[in-house]
């Protein structure tokens, strides 16, 4: 009877497919003219009415169709599946590791048709839109040129602009005012202000200013605060205490937190920067200042602001208006951008276009660079004009001639850029996003399809640089490689992208009161909201009960970010949230330092049927995870980086069919992974894979064999595995996909239980496991730790079959007393030897090559960049000197070498000293030896090198 049943509601189910066709068709056409609509919208409100409507029609019919689909995937998962209607019979029966599941046949019948009604009333919905489209007389829009999918992605350098035009004279006046004592009388630090419109560069040359080498040493501190609307004193308060200590307070009394500034501040030479100030009420102000007198006799406070009334209520001592640039200086900036890599020919055609152009931004530097960033992608004369005779230079909005520009940016994006764009109002102004992160969450939102072969994240990466290109993104950090990790948004690109997404962007800053939340919420169709609580914060109950009652469309919430401290929530909150934000995709509960933690995931988080990103990030509370999260069937991205208290996950996990990533790495409790994983042939990332360790519900490295999607993994527990043929069984020498791979050959331990899978002759194991593991053929990164082989013996043909590994870093190899012949690494760009403690030389076998028998030199190391050596205790001699008489070459292009605490060695090859390429020496730590010689004998080997550290 139970199949049978099921196998109706099957039927049932899946007979709504023709209404989900009939959707899909009328949406199809109607996107056809979105391009000609959104141009419009900007001038038409009825257009922008019509365009609101249907982007509230498509958000109900993607929720109706994740819940049909969702509902289909349940059945095919517990087993039963239709075959386009007919004979719906059972597969085969659930793995044991999932756990008892209700049966979907016993769910009521109305499901079905819960949804079919649901989709009738969304297709008359876009049919009273279809008709007022009719009316508008759209243009289709067959093919677009913004919707170039593979279009040229300029790199990130091009418009992260270290040269500033126009601003040096001001720069050098700002500087003295910084640098001059102020005048005996002064009471308090004297204050700053730079005034002028958004876009015109305050805080660029405010930037130039703080970080002048001569300011830096003149002030004992430095502190950059972003003000930005409202002024609001608690949050501004804590970032200057947190500046001059290193940590943020959590008193929630105004009168503590000034203080507290005011003990912080005392008997030092300060310099507070207030960026993009709007206050108009010296009430906020006066009692700042006045804590703020506390500081040494010289400190000085410097504002940005667009309102000069701003700058006299602050009692400014000093005014600063910054001009518009020149006609010349914006011509400057713009050809740097638009013409950057064209031809002198085309140049000289497009000249007196551009020129045009830039008197069209009221010389404005962000709206120059911006314009610049957008022409770049365009080489004829009818592409230019038609942006000097675009419409959108007429409209007045946001800001006085700087709209347009950026509009003109933003229509020129692929719709799906778009919607990536202007999802990044949903972080205050002035924040710092994390470029992972944020492609995370448009993968989450559905912004990133997959084309071919390109996997989703590369996509992002993708719309990133587009983005980023186009100047929408500023003020960007990088890492080692020159890869952009972290950026800003400037507050009027904010604004536009608050424009464009009609509020349904929130952020809302949590530090106490109630009515201060309320009031950010208003009567907005908030569908993605950042909470940014402050350390020290309840968030009760009652602040969500007043949501749910006076923001009805609360429930379409898509995105819930929650950004903090030491905050706490009372225990019915979570339940509550779950209850109602049923459409939510993206739910972060992430937690920065503190004491106060989620303690518990309530079982009812299995009626967020359409999440697809979840992050508990850092909440230590947190030791189990409830079964019912194997019920999120869309789920692609589970972080549950440094739960520490975490001590297993759900043994359902197998279900999560759709598992991309799991971030699962600082989990110290986290013994052991459930058998499960195997069945995640969608994963693409697995930080922490735990394998062994005497768990009969563990897996096992056997687990592996089905994940061929991998691109990154790091397996722990390999000192307990000691079944060789479970390491074959994982089959990495056919993970195609596989690029980033970490082995560690050490044991897990669990309190005081004995070391569960303890094996003899470790040093023979290890040796065979790691060759049983076979070598994954594409593997670019590659970290080994604590691997026991014997003493000379190292898998050598194991190393040469990596013929693209660029990282290389091996860890407490405490029996290796030689190290492999590495230098045959053809593609090896940086190795890092750290720990081993049994090596006392290195010599030609470090090389591994020989010279050619035909007086041809040979090459050892031929990519080598970055070369460092850690902790080697015993290591005493590093001498290649017989191989450069055979002719060998070594490390031709080796740039930066790295020496920490090896106490023993006497010496570097001068060889490697002496090279042109080495542009960074390192010497740190215990090299008493190494550090004298070369400060005494080798100063002429190594003066020409640009960076000595010796410390």
């Amino acid at each position: 009877m139970a199949v049978d049943e099921a196998k109706e509601q099957v039927r049932l189910v899946t007979g709504v497919g023709k209404e989900a066709e009939k959707l899909t068709r009328k949406l199809r056409t109607i996107q056809t003219v979105l391009h000609d609509a959104e141009k419009r919208q900007i001038k038409e409100e009825t257009v922008r009415l019509w365009l609101d409507q249907l982007r509230d029609a498509c958000y109900d019919m993607e929720d109706v169709l994740g819940e049909w689909n969702t509902a289909k995937l349940k059945l095919q998962i517990d087993g039963v599946d239709d075959h386009e209607n007919d004979a719906l019979v059972p597969k085969k029966k659930v793995c044991s590791f999932f756990p008892a599941a209700s049966c979907f046949a016993c769910k009521p019948i109305f499901l079905r048709r819960r949804i079919a009604l649901k989709m009738k009333d969304i297709n008359e919905t876009l049919d009273d839109i279809a008709k007022q489209k009719a009316e508008f007389g759209f243009a289709v829009n067959v093919i677009n040129s913004n919707e170039r999918a593979d279009q040229r992605v300029p790199s990130i350098s091009l418009i992260d602009e270290s040269e500033i035009f126009g601003r040096e004279t001001q720069k050098n006046d700002l500087v003295n005012k910084l640098l001059c004592e102020s005048s005996e009388e002064q009471k308090g630090p004297c204050v700053i202000s730079l005034v002028g419109m958004g876009g015109i560069g305050k805080t660029t040359l405010a930037q130039l200013a703080y970080n002048n080498d001569d300011v830096k040493n003149h002030f004992e501190k430095r502190i950059w605060v972003c003000v930005s609307d409202p002024f609001d004193v608690f949050r501004i308060a804590r970032a200057i205490i947190e500046a001059l200590t290193g940590s943020a307070p959590n008193f929630g009394e105004f009168q503590s937190l000034m203080q507290h500034v005011q003990g912080c501040v005392e008997g030092k030479k300060f310099l507070l920067v207030l960026d993009d100030v709007w206050n108009k009420d010296y009430s906020k102000w006066g009692p700042f200042y006045n804590c703020l007198k506390n500081g040494l006799h010289g400190s000085k406070i410097l504002i940005t602001t667009r309102d000069e009334t701003t700058a006299h209520i602050m009692k400014s001592t000093d005014i600063i208006p910054i001009d518009l640039l020149s006609e010349k200086e914006c011509w400057s900036i713009f050809e740097s951008l638009a013409f950057f890599g064209k031809s002198m020919e085309g140049c000289e055609n497009l000249e007196k276009i551009g020129r045009e152009i830039v008197g069209k931004c009221k010389g404005l530097p962000l709206a120059v660079k911006t314009i610049g960033s957008l022409l770049w992608s365009k080489s004829t004369e009818e592409e230019w004009q038609n942006i000097l005779k675009s419409e959108i230079w007429e409209h007045e909005g946001i800001e006085r001639g700087l709209l347009a520009p950026l509009l003109l940016s933003y229509n020129e994006l692929p719709s799906k850029v778009k919607h990536c764009f202007s999802y990044c109002a949903v972080f205050p102004k002035d924040f710092e996003i994390w470029k992972y992160k944020l492609i995370n969450l448009w993968m989450a939102q559905g912004y990133l399809n997959e084309k071919g072969n390109k996997e989703m994240e590369d996509i992002g990466e993708e719309y990133f640089n587009i983005l980023a290109s186009s100047s929408f993104f500023q003020e960007f950090k990088t890492d080692g490689d020159g890869k952009v990790y972290k950026c800003k948004m400037h507050d009027l690109v904010h604004d536009l992208a608050q424009f464009i997404c009609r509020n349904e962007c929130l952020t809302v800053k949590i530090h106490g009161g109630e009515e201060s939340i309320m009031s950010s919420f208003e009567q907005k169709k908030v569908l993605h909201l950042m909470l940014t609580i402050d350390g020290g914060t309840s968030v009760p109950i009652a602040i969500w009960d007043n949501v749910w009652n006076n923001v009805k469309r609360m429930r379409r919430l898509r995105s819930l970010l929650v950004e903090g401290g030491d905050y706490s929530w009372s225990s019915k909150v979570l339940p509550r949230l779950f209850d109602k934000l049923t459409c939510l995709r993206a739910l972060t509960l992430e937690t920065h330092g503190g004491y106060n933690f989620i303690k518990e995931i309530p079982t009812n988080i299995e009626k967020l049927i359409h999440l697809k990103y979840l992050s508990l990030a850092s909440q230590t509370g947190i030791k189990k995870l409830p079964e019912t999260v194997c019920e999120l069937y869309n789920l692609e991205r589970l972080n549950i980086t440094s739960c520490n208290h975490l001590r297993e996950l759900p043994q359902g996990i197998g279900k999560l069919r759709k598992l991309m990533y799991l971030d699962n790495d600082d989990t110290s409790c986290l013994r052991y992974l459930p058998v499960g994983i195997g069945e995640l042939i969608n994963l693409r990332r697995v930080t922490k894979f735990v394998v062994g360790g005497g768990y009969n519900r563990a897996c096992s490295l056997g687990s592996l064999k089905k994940l061929n999607l991998l691109r990154q993994c790091s397996i722990r527990g390999l000192g307990g595995v000691s079944d060789v043929g479970e390491a074959r069984r994982a089959e990495l020498e056919k993970k195609k996909n596989l690029s980033d791979l970490e082995l560690h050959f050490g044991h897990l331990r669990d309190g005081d239980e004995e070391q569960a899978g303890r094996r003899e002759n470790e040093e023979d194991e290890d040796e065979r496991l790691l060759e049983a593991l076979g070598a994954p053929p594409n593997l670019k990164r590659l970290e080994i730790y604590q691997y026991r082989g014997r003493r000379n013996v190292v898998p050598i043909n194991w190393f040469m079959s990596l013929t693209n590994l660029r990282d290389l870093s091996l860890f407490w190899w405490r029996n290796c007393e030689h190290l492999p012949p590495l230098g045959k690494l053809k593609s090896l760009e940086s190795l890092l030897i750290y720990g081993m403690q049994s090596v006392k030389r290195v010599g030609n076998e470090f090389l591994g090559v020989e010279s050619d028998t035909d007086g041809f030199s040979v090459i050892a190391f031929p990519k080598l960049k970055h070369l460092e050596f850690e902790d080697m205790e015993e290591l005493e001699e590093w001498d290649f000197r017989t191989a450069i008489k055979g002719e060998i070459i070594i490390m031709p292009r080796l740039s930066c070498l790295t020496i920490l605490s090896c106490r023993k060695l006497k010496a570097v090859p001068n060889h490697l000293l002496q090279k042109s390429t080495l542009q960074n020496l390192e010497i740190f730590g215990e090299c008493p030896i190494l550090q004298e010689r070369c400060r005494k004998e080798t100063g002429e080997l190594i003066c020409h090198i640009p960076k000595i550290s010796i410390a």
